[in-house]
């Protein structure tokens, strides 16, 4: 199975949680063929909005919603 990863971010309302500002502002990075591949693109996003306390990105398992068998961690439900 190929396991494509999503990175994407952009302003949330507050930093303690994973609830975004505007959602028609998210910043869709790239899918990734591999996690390293994606890890690395979350990275340079992270580094480059470092300066902003409201800006985070993250990585979604696409691999995972194609794969209904296959259960999620308690860390990537959202809410969690």
């Amino acid at each position: 199975m190929q396991r494509l990863h999503l990175v994407f971010g952009g302003e949330l309302v507050d930093p303690q949680r994973t609830e975004f500002r505007d959602t028609s502002q998210i910043h869709y990075v790239g899918i990734y063929p591999n996690y390293e591949t994606a890890y690395g693109a979350w990275k340079a996003e992270a580094q480059r909005t470092v300066d902003s306390a409201h800006t985070r990105y993250f990585i979604a398992h696409l691999h995972r919603l194609r794969d209904e068998e296959t259960p999620v961690s308690p860390t990537e439900e959202l809410g969690a």
